[in-house]
């Protein structure tokens, strides 16, 4: 892929290949916090969060972009006080055929038949007892930023909630499963820890040739599954097993990447340097990639979105909360700086 999307607090850099180097192809909404983008077939989506404005989705069909409709709740019933009903953040969008799935803060999934002219909620998760139980992470209220779509069979969805669990559905969203054997929430008391409605996945990353194996990014950990997210594995990543972003290699099922940081209290990276863990066994090991990254005082953050790889497995991008972004063609062994002076960004993409 020849593309990538930098979504940062003020606005859309969208990048270009040009020979052994990426430049700056263009920049829309300058000044705009842009959250996220979706490059599909068809258009080019990019949500915003205009704060006091509320949050917009636009659509690129060609060359101009176009406002198109937001997820919208309904009425909030009196006595029903959980959550507010009322959108604060696309958090997480994904594609499947002509189908466009939005995760949302306060915890709702949305989908959009019509290229999003209208979404509708999914109400059989929306009105899940367990989703009461959830809370927020990051934010003061739960959110869907993880929809992991089964390749071979689009009715098979795959979410990941802060506070709130990982959630599968095997028929399109008509019925929801609580899944996430063997996480643990260490900010939980005792006997609460294996609570699966409020573990907080930071990440989840199918491999897309073999979709069975998940990736997840955890608040207290790294994990994989094996069987499509019913059960997990903890992982040990130097030199963090915290951090929030975490890359599936499309066809290796034995292959990922994490962006290790300091927990909690002082989220930067160990010791002032900025490394990428890669295993190619599984997670039985992994090695610690740091050539061409800064290794002395460098406090830089990676967002859950902020870490892709391309369709190829070769080529990955990072971006971090001080607006520096980074590539590596040959899969995480040496990066290359492309920017060091970008706004903070929020989520890389290829496309």
């Amino acid at each position: 892929m020849d593309r990538l999307y930098v979504s940062t607090r003020k606005g859309l850099f969208t990048f270009e290949r040009k020979g052994t180097g990426w430049v700056i192809a263009s920049v829309d909404f300058l000044g705009d916090p842009v959250t996220l983008t979706l490059p599909t077939e068809d258009a080019l989506y990019a949500a915003l969060n205009l704060g006091h404005f509320g949050t917009k989705l636009r659509r690129r069909r060609g060359a101009e972009w176009e406002e198109v409709a937001v997820p919208v709740y309904p009425e909030q019933p009196q006595g029903v006080d959980d959550v507010k009903w009322s959108l604060e953040l696309i958090w997480s969008l994904e594609a499947a055929g002509d189908r466009l799935w939005a995760g949302t803060i306060p915890g709702g999934l949305f989908h959009s038949d019509d290229a999003g002219e209208s979404w509708t909620l999914v109400r059989p998760l929306w009105d899940r007892e367990e989703r009461k139980q959830a809370f927020g992470g990051g934010y003061d209220a739960p959110g869907i930023h993880s929809i992991a779509i089964h390749p071979a069979d689009p009715k098979e969805l795959l979410l990941a909630v802060s506070c709130g669990g990982v959630w599968r559905s095997q028929d399109d969203g008509a019925a929801w499963e609580l899944v996430g054997d063997g996480l643990v929430a260490d900010y939980m008391p005792d006997g609460k820890r294996d609570m699966k409605a409020i573990q907080d996945p930071h990440r989840i990353q199918r491999c897309a040739a073999e979709p069975d194996v998940v990736w997840m990014q955890h608040h207290n950990g790294a994990f994989r599954s094996t069987d499509g997210g019913v059960s997990w594995s903890s992982l040990e990543v130097p030199p963090s097993s915290f951090g929030f972003a975490v890359a599936a290699h499309p066809t290796d099922p034995k292959t990922a990447w994490f962006v290790p940081a300091v927990k909690d209290e002082c989220r930067v990276p160990v010791d002032g340097k900025v490394v990428v863990a890669r295993t190619r066994d599984g997670g039985e090991s992994f090695e610690v990639l740091r050539e061409g990254l800064p290794q002395e005082h460098a406090y830089d953050l990676v967002f859950r979105h902020a870490l892709d790889v391309d369709a190829s497995g070769e080529t990955l991008a990072f971006g971090s909360t001080t607006g520096s972004l980074w590539m590596s063609a040959n899969g995480g062994d040496s990066w290359a700086t492309v920017s060091a002076n970008l706004p903070p960004i929020y989520a890389v993409r290829f496309g």
